[in-house]
This record gives C-alpha cells, structure tokens and sequence, in this order.
C-alpha cells in the first residue's frame, strides 16, 4: 500500500513509525513531515492545510490511504475533497470534523445523544456572557468554540479571571474568529483522561486511554498548553470506567452523528473526567491526540495500517488489537516561553545518544534540520517517550534521556505522572 501522513508534528512522526512496520506497506509519504519523519518516510513539501496540492499529490502518486494528523485540515474539508477524487481518507468528513470545530455543537451532540456531560450556555455577545458569569459564579470554564490550537480554553478559579477570559477571547480576539462564540460550562471535578476509539461510522473499537498533562507548569499551574506530557495508562482508567466511556460516551455518539447523517469515521478522542459516579464529557477531538499518540503507539503490538484500512472500508467489526505488557510515558520538550512567545533555531545535541537509553524513543514535534544539525523550530519541539515494566521505570528511563540532551533554550515538566505514581492501582486499566 501507498500511504500519505499528513502532518508535520510528534503525533506524525509516531504514525509513521507505526505504519513504517507493516508489511502492507510499499511507500510512506508526510506532508510536509519533519526530520524524524524523514528517517521512516520521504517527506512532501506541501502545507497541512493546501488541501489542493495534497489532494493532487495524491492522485499523481495513486496513494492508497490518507492518513491526517491534526484536526484543522479534517475541519476544514480534506477527508471530503480526497473523497471527491477517489482516494480513501482515514478521518472524518467536514460536517462530522464539527465535533471538534465546534464546541457547541459537541454540546448538542451530547445532549442529543444522553451523554453525561457538564451544564452549558453559549454567546456571542460577551455583554450576555458577563451577565452569565455573575449569576453563576466560579469556579467555571470558558471555551472558544472553534480551533485554538488546545489553548482556547480558561478553568476560571474566580469571577474576575472567567470575566478576563470573556474579554480577551470575545473582545480582544485572541484566538481570532474562533473566538467568537464560547461555551461556557460548569467545572467538572475528578481525574481527566483521554479515551481513544477507531470509528467505522457503525462500530467502535477502543484504542487505549491515556492522562494527558495541559498545563504547562509543574502541580498543573500556568495556562493551558497542547500537551506537556501523557502516560499509559492511568491507574484511574479502570476497566469499569473504560466500558462506561465506550458505552455512555463514545458508542451513543456515533449512533447520533449516524442518526443526524453524517456517519463519524476516523480516531474518535473523547477528554473525559472521572467523577464518582463515572466519566462526563469534556470535549470530542476527531483525530489522535498529541502527546497521546506517542504514548500509546509505542505499546500497540498489532499493525496499525489493516486497523486504519478497515475503519476506513467499514470492516472494522473484524479486528482484534493486541498489546505490549508495558506503561507508557511521554515528556514533552519546549522552547522557553512556550506557550507564550518563543524564539527558534536554537540547536539540540546529544540526541543520538539520548535515544539509546533502553525503552526511549524521541519523536520530532517541531524541529528542522540544517547542516549544523537538529535545531527547534516551534513551541513543543520533541516528545521523549519511554516504556518500562511499569510506569516508574517508563517515567524514569524518559527523564534520563531528557538528562543526556544538551539544549540551552528547552523545558519540560518534571513531574509528569507524579499523581498516577501516588495512586493506587484498582482492577486492570490495559486496552485489551
């Protein structure tokens, strides 16, 4: 099979060293790729979101399957244009994209559906918002209802800082027109996870759960990032909660999506909170998530590329997936400043020599390679992940690896996972 990735960040370079493996595999193509993609893949210069050139890129080299990573070109169309041309996309069309385009219409997909999720209102004037805010009080979360990079939304601990929000996200526009309607909810209280499932637009097979680490500073302090870190899987994810995600959550949602006409196929990515009396959504993403993707690859024995095909075909009630006997844990590497303004080009050493350390891989999230070597060329620049008999040795092979990188201008949290160290393990949480 001839496949196209498209992408060019950490999640990518784990698909394609997935994919890489298959024997079903003939030629890997990323667009427009990274210099870790590069070593398993030839690299495309065509942008994530030039769906045109992809588009032809792909029916020029009779590509099999698509593959794309993030959520902005799924929003904005691609799955459908490739369909248009007779090439097979695994993701979803722009109409079932919404469900992460929107948080809105996640809401009314939720409500629709019976999910369990948080109390919500919507605005589009920020004078109504203000309003709401006073009569309901904090503590409360503020969300863009459109694409904000994983940084559109505010945990208000005060009335004054969800005001704030209002101001700059309604007002200021910082996130631009994807700003201009929020959501704002209740504050859900409990343990956050990420569950994953392949979807068919029928069936639903579980892809693994994993607790994602949002803020960038260390006890989850400072403002929302796209990802810090993750691990695999969280002692909390038991499987009761596993099988209550997939039935209260992710198999009632894609009986609406097919209900309402627009059948939901691709990676499904359900941001859970673990209350007393089981998971409530937080929001629906349409594509893997990132650091996720790193973290839960690295632990799937069987071959991806039949599992895409299949979702892709609707065959997907045929599969089995198996998996390492192993956690799983990611630390993510940024460029100083991050997630506010950062400068690039700094260079990285001792990569070589870090990705030796037992159990390690380091995928490339935002780096570019010139003659002197690897240099940072974005805000998360590399995912260190580790696997280990447990969660420990896969937290501490990661971090010893982080250890041996020379980078001036870098950062990472130093306690991803501490909280699931702390926890007590209750019944199985492997995929399975």
């Amino acid at each position: 099979m001839r496949v196209l990735i498209i992408g060019s960040g950490g999640r990518e370079h784990a698909l394609a060293v997935a994919i890489a493996r298959s024997p079903l595999l003939t030629k890997l193509y990323v667009a427009p790729g990274n210099p870790g993609t590069a070593e398993v893949a030839e690299n495309v210069a065509i942008r994530t979101m030039d769906i045109p050139g992809l588009v032809a890129f792909a029916v020029a080299e009779k590509i099999d399957l698509v593959i794309p990573g993030p959520e902005a070109p799924l929003v904005a169309g691609v799955a459908d244009a490739l369909a248009a041309a007779g090439i097979a996309c695994f993701g979803p069309s722009k109409a079932a994209a919404e469900l992460e385009g929107s948080k809105k219409f996640t809401k009314e997909i939720a409500d629709g559906a019976g999910i369990p999720t948080a109390a919500w209102a919507s605005f589009t004037h920020a004078e109504e918002a203000h309003e709401y805010i006073e009569a309901v009080g904090a503590p409360i979360v503020i969300k863009a209802d459109g694409l904000a990079a994983g940084k559109g939304v505010v945990v208000a601990a005060t009335v004054e800082e969800a005001h704030a929000a209002i101001t700059e996200i309604m007002e200021d526009k910082v996130h631009g027109a994807a700003g201009a309607l929020v959501v704002i909810e209740e504050c859900l209280v409990g343990e956050e996870i990420s569950v994953f499932a392949v979807c068919d637009g029928e069936d639903a097979l579980y892809f693994g759960t994993a607790a994602d680490h949002k803020r960038v500073g260390e006890n989850d302090t400072g403002p929302n990032t796209g990802g810090m870190g993750a691990i695999f899987a969280p002692p909390w994810a038991t499987d009761e909660v596993v099988e209550q995600s997939m039935e209260r959550v992710i198999r009632p949602a894609l009986r609406e999506m097919a209900r309402r006409g627009t059948p939901f196929r691709g990676f499904l990515f359900a941001g859970l909170m673990v209350e007393e009396d089981g998971p409530k959504l937080i929001e629906f993403n349409v594509r893997f998530g990132d650091p996720e993707c790193e973290t839960i690859l690295p632990v799937l024995a069987s071959d991806l590329l039949p599992v895409l095909l299949a979702a892709t075909n609707g065959t997907l009630n045929t599969v089995k997936l198996e998996w390492l006997a192993q956690k799983s844990a990611t630390v993510v590497m940024c460029a100083k400043g991050y997630p506010g303004p950062y400068a690039t080009g700094s260079e990285i050493y001792g990569l070589e020599e870090a990705g030796q350390v037992e159990g390690v891989k380091i995928f490339h999230a935002g780096t570019m390679a010139e003659q002197a070597g690897i240099l940072a060329n974005g805000g998360r620049v590399l995912a260190v992940n580790a696997v280990g008999e447990d969660l420990r040795e896969a937290l501490a092979r990661a971090y010893a690896a982080i250890d041996m990188l020379d980078w001036e201008d870098g950062f990472c949290r130093r306690d991803i996972g501490k909280r699931a160290l702390w926890a007590e393990p209750v019944g199985g949480n492997r995929p399975g």
